[in-house]
């Protein structure tokens, strides 16, 4: 008999120093306008354990989505997660699928949904940076591959 994957309880985002980087200039969303391309905009993560992100993640999508429900992923590009965690007093769905692609994120909240690029982790800060400038701009309607491809080009 198998049970189900244990709820991770996340009061608080785990507090880390990292200087003079906050976790905004570690994405970037689209202006609050008629959707346009594939992604809404960007996002790096400092690692692969989705559930330790989602409360920084939470933080930078709040002012656009209100509460994230849930979080759907590509199985393959995280770490094993739980199916729910606890941020802030309220359970977040994380959501794995095959079929997601895999350098994106899925952030839904009660009535919106956002779509963000993901920049990998060990991605080198000046190529995140130009992945995340092209994911949020305005107007940006190129394919997620040709986004990540243009970043690594700018280098």
């Amino acid at each position: 008999m198998t049970s189900a994957p244990p709820t991770l309880r996340t009061s608080q985002p785990p507090v880390v120093d990292h200087g003079q980087d906050h976790e905004h200039s570690r994405s970037k969303l689209k202006p609050s306008a008629p959707a346009t391309g594939r992604v809404d905009g960007g996002w790096w993560p400092r690692s692969r354990d989705l559930a330790a992100e989602v409360p920084a993640l939470q933080a930078v999508v709040a002012e656009r989505l209100g509460t994230v429900e849930s979080v759907s992923y590509h199985l393959g590009d995280w770490d094993p997660a739980a199916r729910r965690i606890v941020v802030r007093g309220r359970t977040v769905r994380l959501a794995g699928y095959r079929t997601q692609h895999p350098a994106t994120v899925d952030v839904l909240g009660a009535r919106y949904r956002l779509t963000l690029l993901v920049v990998p982790p060990e991605t080198d800060p000046a190529t995140a940076g130009a992945a995340l400038a092209a994911a949020g701009s305005p107007g940006n309607t190129e394919e997620i591959e040709a986004l990540l491809r243009a970043a690594t080009e700018q280098r």
